[in-house]
């Protein structure tokens, strides 16, 4: 096939990007700047100039192909509202070129957006968008371009997306514990996040492409949930840090934005989308990641 891909140079993509090309895939990944363009023709990548706010970009991008895998997105926290609308916009515009057409487009989601408490499975719908929950905006733009003749689907990742050198929001906390001199968690640390390798959540969306189903939602979720005291103390341990329990209050000061996440408690299954895809994950854990992480200059 000829799949264009967005976010085609980023951590999940670029191991998307790699998959697809050793299976002799077509590739053309959208590039914004020159660095990128280089990277996508030394990984063998037809360049498409443009980013998700040129939307004229992502359209002709995504006429000129027989699929599209959406990942790009703009990580600025401090903007993240606008940043999801700016997703859903972009969603709507590939959408707009594939219409009628019965081409995969597959759309990247989260975990996050569940309801918390119990593992969230695919069957689950999204916390609807809000002010609160801005990301659920992707998901609700897959599902209206589907109505529109658009075979889309959403792939869920959660909140670490690992390898040996990045790992999600955990990079975040490592951040905090070498700034703040303690590796801390929220209550009693038993609240959890799912967790996946970069490879096997790439392995995800190449499924996706070759089975995938309209409207359908898949979870790229190797482990259903770490407890966060488990992180937190692996991290105190590699930084030589003492690992403290926080009240919420504390937790508030201590991670800022990251303190609503701290203290939440979100796992998730992929036990359907392991059947419907043939998915088997196969990658070190990210506990097992976090004790011999490279480059993450712990101490």
């Amino acid at each position: 096939m000829r799949i264009f891909v967005t976010g085609a140079t980023g951590f999940i993509g670029s191991a998307i990007v790699e998959q697809l090309v050793g299976a002799g895939h077509q590739v053309i990944g959208l590039a914004r700047s020159d660095a990128a363009a280089k990277s996508l023709v030394a990984a063998g990548v037809q360049v498409h100039r443009g980013d998700v706010e040129n939307l004229e970009s992502l359209r002709s991008g995504a006429a000129m192909s027989d699929s599209v895998i959406h990942t790009a997105f703009i990580h600025d926290f401090s903007q993240y509202q606008a940043n999801c609308e700016t997703d859903r916009r972009a969603i709507e515009a590939l959408g707009s070129a594939l219409a009628g057409s019965d081409r995969p487009l597959i759309v990247t989601g989260g975990t996050g957006m569940l309801a918390p408490g119990r593992a969230g499975t695919e069957d689950d719908p999204p916390i609807p968008s809000s002010a609160g929950v801005p990301r659920s905006a992707s998901e609700e733009a897959a599902i209206s371009v589907t109505a529109k003749g658009v075979r889309a689907s959403v792939i869920r990742l959660p909140p670490s997306v690992h390898d040996m050198i990045k790992m999600g929001l955990v990079t975040m906390l490592i951040a905090l514990a070498r700034e703040k001199r303690i590796s801390a968690f929220v209550g009693d640390g038993t609240n959890r996040w799912p967790a996946v390798h970069r490879l096997d959540a790439a392995h995800v969306f190449t499924l996706a492409l070759e089975k995938g189903t309209a409207g359908a939602r898949y979870h790229a979720v190797a482990e259903e949930g770490v407890p966060l005291k488990d992180i937190a103390e692996v991290i105190g341990r590699r930084l030589n840090v003492p690992v403290v329990a926080q009240s919420a209050e504390e937790a508030a000061a201590h991670f800022g934005w990251l303190a609503f996440f701290m203290g939440v408690d979100s796992p998730a299954s992929s036990v359907q989308t392991q059947q419907r895809l043939g998915w088997l994950p196969s990658q070190p854990g990210l506990l097992a990641d976090l004790e011999h992480a490279r480059d993450l200059e712990l101490e």
